[in-house]
Parts: structure tokens; sequence; C-alpha cells
């Protein structure tokens, strides 16, 4: 039997806790955050102290409180001195950005990517590139904590390999290795699957905030899917869970999908199935498609509509399954589904109606995305700052020189 805590193991928790409430819960006062963590107020002081002297947040009187009496004193993160690197590899986009403690996206770059095949090396060598200027451009003085990554395909948990990614024909890509040797800061990159970084993002940031059990479906060339079960993500024995796009909807004569199977709801729903059934794959390709196609639906344009509402009732076929096997409070609809699915929630809403038990779809709300595109930076973001938020100090002890940007020499 395990003895009880030592003060040690219950300071470290302490102050893991309370970073853990300034980063996702924005600035708050001591009293305030007192009374979230069910701790004395004597004790938040000690805490902020430690934090303050690492750091990692700033105490400063609030600008009104409206109040007599002393007022407490406001704790906020550090965002412009504390941040992580965050990386999103799409089918056709990739993007860096620098991230600041707290969640706020200090600065950014973004470059377009072929649609081309196996490409890791000029994916790395992008993405370090980008990094390296912005690590370069941080503040003095500021520290990096951290890297995380967003991937569109299937990534081994231990190493952040690339075991399948369908869409771009990467197999056993060592991407995670190797973006960190490029980026030569002496940090690992963490990498994820981006549709399950995105169900993160939006339970602790976005649409998702205090629901306990949600799904979480991307759509972009294909669909990809995250699961909250309880407050924590499903993903599985190997972390190749809830490959949602490649549930069965459409078996006997579905469309062919990347994954060498038919009928899967990604190739029902992604953006070809839309473009295709609209009849304009002559001239309209990707994401700027799928807009083109929405738009005319829009208008009243009949093989537009007609394909949102194809592709509408396949994406409630989805949903309702979903809803019926996991009883979620929320069903999120994110990356490219977020522009479909206000046209095609008619469909949707009919389906869940007609094929979810009665029971279950008591409760269940359907939303779009609130982070919108930046869902699977901002995970990758919380990814990369994982560690530092599980033990504040042990984290920053273990930092390299070259994930600090000291100050310049006069």
């Amino acid at each position: 039997m395990r003895a009880g805590r030592s003060q040690e193991e219950i300071r470290r928790s302490n102050l893991s806790a309370l970073l853990r409430q300034v980063h996702l819960g924005g600035p708050a006062s001591r009293a305030a955050l007192a009374d979230r963590l069910g701790l004395n107020r004597s004790t938040i002081k000690g805490l902020t102290a430690d934090l303050t002297a690492a750091g990692l947040v700033r105490e400063e009187l609030p600008t009104d409180t409206g109040k007599a009496g002393r007022p407490s004193l406001v704790v906020r993160p550090e965002s412009e001195r504390v941040y992580v690197l965050a990386f999103d590899v799409r089918v056709d986009r990739l993007i860096a950005a620098r991230v600041g403690l707290g969640g706020r996206i200090l600065d950014r770059r973004e470059a377009a990517r072929r649609r081309a095949g196996a490409d890791v090396h000029e994916v790395v060598g992008v993405l370090a590139g980008f990094a390296r200027r912005l690590h370069r451009e941080a503040g003095a003085g500021s520290q990096c904590a951290g890297a995380g990554a967003a991937y569109c395909g299937m990534i081994r948990r231990d190493d952040g390999m690339v075991r399948f990614g369908p869409n771009m024909g990467w197999v056993d890509q060592a991407f995670g290795t190797e973006l960190a040797f490029r980026l030569g800061l002496g940090l690992p990159v963490a990498v994820g699957n981006e549709a399950h970084l995105g169900a993160l993002a939006e339970h602790q940031r976005g649409a998702g905030v205090g629901f306990q059990n949600l799904v979480y479906l991307h759509g972009d060339v294909g669909v990809g899917g995250g699961i909250i079960v309880g407050g924590k993500l499903l993903d599985g024995d190997g972390g190749y869970g809830c490959e949602l796009g490649h549930m069965m909807v459409n078996p006997y004569d579905g469309r062919p999908c990347g994954c060498g199977s038919r009928g899967c709801l990604e190739a029902e729903v992604g953006e070809q199935a839309l473009i295709d059934a609209a009849g304009r794959t002559a001239e309209l390709s990707g994401r700027d498609g799928v807009r083109a196609v929405v738009r005319a639906a829009g208008r009243g344009d009949v093989a537009a509509r007609e394909a949102v509402r194809r592709i509408g009732d396949w994406l409630g076929i989805g949903v309702a399954n979903l809803i019926n096997l996991f009883n979620p409070g929320l069903v999120i609809f994110g990356g490219m589904l977020r522009e479909v699915y206000p046209r095609a929630a008619a469909q949707v809403h009919a389906r869940v109606a007609a094929n979810v038990l009665a029971i279950s779809r008591e409760r269940v709300r359907l939303r779009t995305s609130a982070l919108g595109d930046d869902a699977t930076l901002v995970g990758a973001a919380e990814l990369a700052f994982a560690g530092l938020l599980a033990d504040p100090l042990d984290a920053l002890a273990r930092l390299t020189p070259a994930g600090r940007r000291d100050p310049v020499s006069p």
C-alpha cells in the first residue's frame, strides 16, 4: 500500500492545478483561484509566489473592483515570456505558430502544401524554417517550453511516428523525431492526430467547454474524429482510436476510400464527394471548391443544393451512429464541415430524429467549432504545454539553453 503523498508532492500538484487554471481559464484573482481549487488564501499566495519567481505568472492589482476594501491581486499568465511552438500539417497547408502561456497565438507563419504524395522532408524543412524564425523573433528572456504538431493521419502515441497518412501516402514516417532534429532547440516534438487534438482544443477552449462527453468531427479531404468521454480523450490501445471517418455507412454502392475500403463516412461526405455530387469536378477542388458549392447552394443552385442535401444525409447517418454509441452531450463540426453543416443541418437533424434512440437524443446538441480553422493548431499547442502544466518547476528546470532566448547583451 502506498503511503500518503509527501508535502513536496502536494505542493507540485497544487502548482500544476493553479497554473492550469490560469492557462485555461485566463486571469483570475487569488480569491477566485482559492475557491476553484478548494485551497486557503495563504496557500494560494505561496503558490503564486513560486510561479511568479519561475516567470510563469505575474500578479497585479485589478483595474476596477467596484468594491470597498483591499482588492485581491489578479494572477495572469506570462504569455509573452513563456511559449510553445505549434505546428499544423494539413493536406494543403503548413502552419507554424508561437503560442503563449494562456493559449494566445502570438505569431504564425503559413505556406501552401502541394498535394504531391509522401513529402516528409519538404514538410519538415518548411516547418523547421518557420519555427527557427519564430523562436529568433521571440522577446529577449523568453522561454520555449515545448513543441507539438497536429498531423492528418494515424500517429503512434509513444514517439510521434506517422504510421499511416491515407491522403498523402505517408507510411511509418518518423515525423516527430525528424522535426525535433531539424529544429535544433533540444526539445522533443509531440505529435498527435489532428482530429484528436481538435477535440481536446474544443473541449478545453471552444464550443465544448463545460461538456464532459462530446464528439468532434473534422472534415478535410477526408473526415477525422475525436471523442471525449468523461473529460478524457478516447484514443484506443495504440493511439489509433476514433477513426470516425472510416466508419462504414454505405457498404454496398459506396464511393472508394483512400484507406482501401468503400463507403466510409469520409468517402461519402469529404470535400471531393461534395464537389463531385454538385457536378463541379472539372472546375473546382479543395476547400475553396467546398465553399463555392455551399455558396451556390445558398443562392438556390439546384445541383449544389442537391449535393449538399446528399452529403447532409450521409453525415446525418454517421452522426446518428455516434450518438447511439457514445451518448455525447455535444457533437461539434469542424474543418470544412463547419461550412457544410449549417447548410445541411436539416438533413442531419432529420437523421438524428429518425435513427437515434429517443433517450439518447433528449439532450444532445449539435454545434459548429468555436475555434474555427485554428482548432487543430490550438490542440497542437496544448499538447506542447502538457509537460509544463503537469509539473511546472520540473519542466522549466529541464529546459535546455537552446530553448531560451536570453537578453541581448549591450
